[in-house]
Order: structure tokens, then C-alpha cells, then sequence
């Protein structure tokens, strides 16, 4: 079976204006060039001189958006079509380490995580233009340390440096070879975003519009670390709606701390994340306790361990038909064919995608399966600044199809090392940058 970071990318829209600049029409075929037309990507598409219509297989329909361009002045087709037809020239692609301490120790399973640890990658194309990915290294988690991960980013930029030009599909499948399976897919993420970010760059393309377009805008939960009223309140003084709580340790006391905050925000929602630590009978009988005490989370996550199927289905069941309930599933998705199996047996009503986890290409692949089953989705961050953090805002703000958004690490790091990128304001992000992500670093970088 093909690797996860090789696999099909749906189709979504990307807008341009054949008014634009950078926008050439020579008989029915419109060509979208970057800033420099002596790079090597440049982009084809057909039209029917009649209607105006891409031609091509794969047609999307313009998109209204919070923007104010209007659907008159763009013309879109998919970003599948994009990666077939955009030809990638990659001079020069490094991978750092990227260093940032945590405001406090952050619980990750068993361990414990006082500061990031991960890798910066940078790809420069040979027309100048730059794009920017992360790594997340948790080797508690994944085995795989910052100077294995290093490695392993080395491994595929040396091939990105010395390829020849090749369509952006041919290259990201490359990648993927190089970069297989679970194991180093957050390395195969943080390659990816790169790659994608400065094709974005080239083509003056914000990546919001090149996932989809529906929005510019995206709002995001807030992880709690411990559930204490106070800090709670701070947050939901800031405007956040929704809060996640890690659970499991002692459930009379967290359903305690949990009312008081709902007594003090009634306006505010939950997310419950039991991180693997009930039988399916004690999360049944946690469910019970949550009920009776007026605590209506709106999903919890990860009830049983990973690999107990049968408790999992039997604790949906059960959620479902006496509370309507929803259950999401973080660790129990680790591949594509996990997604696959939740998704036939119905065993969750929500599944949870990291871009760590899956990889860019692999995430996507997840949201075409999801789009034709209906089962809802959620998008997290791991341990990672606002440059992958960023990305994957972008990619859930132009897809439009997450119900619980969580992609909130930045606020728990002491420093912020990216330049520009999306703005904050509470818990909505705004995505305002004219190109790829709009987020990156100063390159003579160790730490912060």
C-alpha cells in the first residue's frame, strides 16, 4: 500500500483573476505565471470561450468568501490540478533546529515537555521565492528525536536540491518516498508545508485560497492546562467559546472544577480529553457522572486505549443513544487504513487530525474520506510554533469542513519566533497576508 505522504489530493478550488497581472490569455488558454516568468512554474488552464469554464476534469465552482472578491472577477479550479500542472525548481532546501521554552511543563501521554524542540525547514525556489514548514519533534510520542529528525529532513532536502524540475504532485509523491509511513510523517509534514508554501509564494496565492477559499478567518479552541476556574476565566474573558480539558485523573473532583466554570461561563463549551484512560466501562460510567451533574461536553475525546475497537464502539454506542453524545478519536487514527476502519465500523462520531500525525497530503486524504461519509472532523496542533500552526489554520480555514478547530500551542510558548504570519485577535485568526502562509523566520537561528 502507498504511503500516507504519497496518497491522492482532493480537489478544492483556487481563485485568480484573469485580470491579474501575472495572468496571460493566448487563445482559449489562460496562463498563470509567478512574478518572474523565468521560473519554472507556470500553470495551464482551458476555458470554453462560450461560458468561461475550466475544460479540465476537475471543475469546482466559485466559493463565496469572507473576502470581497467577487465570483465575476475569479476563476477557480482544483488544487489537484494545481499540483499536476505546476512545475517545481527547487534551489536551495534546509532544515534547523527550532528551540522555543514553554510557559509551563506541558503534559504529552506519560511525559512531560518543557520546550519545543523541532525543526524549521526552508525551500527556496529558483525564481527567489521561499516557503516555510515545521517539524514536531516528540520523541516520547514518536521515538524520534531532534537529531534524528534533522537527518531525516537532511535526507530529503539533499533530493529537493538536486532534483531536477518536476511537477509539484511528482514531487510531493517523492517526498513521501523518502519520508514513509508513521514513523517520520512529521517530518514528511514539515517538508511538505514548505514545498507547498513557496509554490503558493510564487503564484501570489494565500494558502486559505489555494485549500478551498471559504474563509480568511478561522476560530480556534483553547487548551486548558489543568481545569482550574481562575485560569479558566481568563481565557474566556478573551473571548474563547471553547475549552479543552485533559481528564482521567480524578473525576469528581475535575466534574467539581468543571461546573464552577460552567456556572461562571455558561456561554463557554467543553472539549473532554480522556487521553486513553478508561475501560470502556468507566468511561461509560464517567459519561453517567457528566450527565447527571449537568455537564454537557461537546465531544470527548479518546475515551479507551488506542487499540481497544470493541470498547470504543460499545462507548459510542452507548453515548449516543442515552445522552447524544459525540466521541472523538486521536491516538486510536494513526494511519490511513485506522481512519478507514473508523469510519466503516462507525466506531466515533469525530476524528481528530494532526498534520504531525498524517502529513499534509495524508490530512487531506482524510477530509475527502470524511466529506463522503459525514463523519465530522476536529484539527489540532502538537508542540509547534505559529509556523505549522499557521498552515494548518490555513488549510482548515480554505477547506471549511472542521466542527472542532484546537490550534491554540503558540499561546503556550514563552516566545514567538515567527515573523508576520496570521494575526490574533482572542481565539479568530486572520488570515490577511497576500501570499503562501505569510509566516516565517530569521534563518541565522539556533534557539530562543
Amino acid at each position: 500500500m502507498a504511503s500516507i505522504g504519497s496518497t491522492f489530493c482532493p480537489t478544492t478550488p483556487v481563485f485568480f483573476s484573469s485580470s491579474s497581472s501575472n495572468v496571460e490569455e493566448k487563445g482559449q488558454n489562460f496562463y498563470l505565471y509567478p512574478k518572474n516568468k523565468s521560473s519554472k512554474i507556470c500553470i495551464v488552464a482551458s476555458f470554453s470561450s462560450s461560458s468561461k469554464l475550466l475544460t479540465q476534469s476537475t471543475v469546482s465552482t466559485s466559493i463565496s468568501t469572507s473576502t470581497k472578491t467577487s465570483s465575476a472577477e475569479r476563476t477557480s479550479f482544483g488544487f489537484k490540478n494545481l499540483s499536476e500542472t505546476c512545475w517545481v525548481d527547487v534551489q536551495k532546501a534546509e532544515g534547523r533546529p527550532l528551540n522555543v521554552e514553554l510557559n509551563a511543563p506541558l503534559s504529552i501521554g506519560l511525559m512531560s515537555l518543557e520546550k519545543l524542540e523541532n525543526v524549521a525547514i526552508r525551500v527556496e525556489l529558483s525564481n527567489g521565492c521561499v516557503g516555510w514548514g515545521e517539524i514536531a519533534v516528540l520523541p516520547c510520542v514518536d521515538a524520534v528525536d531532534q537529531t534524528v529528525a534533522l537527518a531525516k529532513a537532511r535526507e530529503a532536502c539533499e533530493f529537493l536540491s538536486c532534483s531536477s524540475p518536476m511537477t509539484l504532485s511528482l514531487v510531493l509523491d517523492k517526498v513521501g518516498g523518502i519520508l514513509p509511513g508513521t514513523q517520520f510523517a512529521s517530518v514528511r509534514a514539515g517538508v511538505e508545508m514548505a514545498l507547498i508554501d513557496a509554490v503558493a509564494n510564487s503564484i501570489d496565492l494565500p494558502l486559505w485560497r489555494l485549500f478551498g477559499g471559504v474563509s480568511n478567518t478561522l476560530t480556534t479552541a483553547i487548551t486548558v492546562p489543568t481545569i482550574l476556574p481562575e485560569l479558566s476565566s481568563k481565557y474566556c474573558e478573551s473571548g474563547f467559546k471553547v475549552l479543552k480539558f485533559k481528564i482521567g485523573k480524578d473525576v469528581n473532583a475535575e466534574i467539581k472544577a468543571l461546573q464552577a466554570i460552567q456556572a461562571a461561563h455558561p456561554h463557554c463549551s467543553f472539549i473532554l480529553d480522556a487521553n486513553e484512560s478508561y475501560t470502556p466501562k468507566q468511561a461509560e460510567g464517567v459519561l453517567q457522572k457528566l450527565h447527571d451533574s449537568g455537564i454537557r461536553p461537546a465531544v470527548l475525546e479518546q475515551p479507551v486505549h488506542r487499540d481497544d475497537w470493541k470498547g470504543l464502539a460499545e462507548v459510542t454506542n452507548f453515548a449516543r443513544a442515552n445522552y447524544g453524545q459525540s466521541i472523538a478519536v486521536d491516538q486510536t487514527c494513526q494511519t490511513l487504513i485506522d481512519v478507514r476502519r473508523v469510519i466503516k465500523e462507525n466506531s466515533a462520531d469525530v476524528i481528530n487530525i494532526k498534520l504531525a500525525k498524517f502529513g499534509v497530503m495524508g490530512a487531506l486524504e482524510i477530509i475527502e474520506l470524511a466529506r463522503k461519509s459525514g463523519i465530522k472532523l476536529m484539527i489540532s496542533s502538537t508542540a509547534e510554533t505559529r509556523l505549522a500552526t499557521g498552515f494548518a489554520a490555513h488549510l482548515a480555514a480554505g477547506q471549511g469542513c472542521f466542527k472542532y478547530v484546537v490550534l491554540d500551542m503558540p499561546f503556550l510558548l514563552s516566545k514567538d519566533p515567527v515573523i508576520c504570519g496570521y494575526e490574533a485577535s482572542g481565539p479568530v485568526y486572520k488570515f490577511l497576508n497576500a501570499r503562501g502562509q505569510g509566516g516565517f523566520l530569521t534563518w541565522e537561528f539556533s534557539s530562543w
